[in-house]
């Protein structure tokens, strides 16, 4: 074979195996961009899920204290405070700040500042029906104040759920939901109006 033969014959088989190399690079890169597809997919709905669960608890927690401290003020009303009331009452806001802690690590911006007020709220009224019940309320807090600052809990808490279903990419309000559903519901604030108005129940402290 002459000289001219063989630099064909090489340059042939370089060729080949060049594009053959060219070719597995290739399906090397396609294979690594979707292993990486994959993966942030696979991130991207653990990470949904994560949230989901938190927003789920943070909300029930908070309806939960909420609904606690409307209970609270009943007791207050109608009777004495025995242990069993007050442990109920710890262990729902114990739950809420729990659910609030781990909130603060994964919610985004909108959804903790939504989170931020519904729980500053809670942590107001609590104190309020805590010094009630210690007998040592603020100038200006009676019952009827801290039952209409509970009432006043509720929209926040139905503003952090549509900030959390906006994120989670849930459409529609929860507000909206319940209006078209339910009729008005009264709360621990109406009833306390209607003691004072009818002279009926207990008195609430100046």
């Amino acid at each position: 074979m002459d000289m001219g033969a063989a630099l064909i014959a090489i340059v042939g088989v370089a060729g080949t195996l060049g594009a053959a190399l060219l070719t597995q690079r290739g399906a090397d890169r396609t294979k690594r961009r979707e292993l990486e597809l994959s993966r942030a997919i696979q991130e991207a709905r653990e990470d949904r899920e994560l949230r989901r669960r938190s927003y789920t608890d943070l909300h029930r927690d908070a309806r939960q204290f909420a609904t606690a401290l409307s209970r609270h003020l009943y007791v207050l009303r109608d009777r004495a405070v025995s242990d069993d009331d007050v442990r109920a009452l710890e262990e729902a806001k114990d739950g809420q700040r729990n659910g609030w802690s781990e909130a603060i690590m994964i919610a985004p911006g909108a959804v903790l500042a939504a989170a931020w007020e519904v729980n500053e709220a809670l942590t107001r009224v609590y104190g309020q029906v805590k010094r009630q019940e210690q007998g040592n309320p603020r100038v200006g807090e009676t019952l009827l104040s801290a039952a209409e600052a509970q009432q006043a809990l509720w929209p926040l808490i139905h503003a952090m759920g549509d900030a959390m279903r906006h994120d989670l990419g849930v459409p529609g309000e929860i507000r909206a939901a319940l209006r078209a559903t339910q009729t008005r519901h009264v709360g621990v604030r109406d009833d306390m109006l209607s003691g004072v108005e009818t002279g009926s129940g207990r008195t609430p402290q100046a």
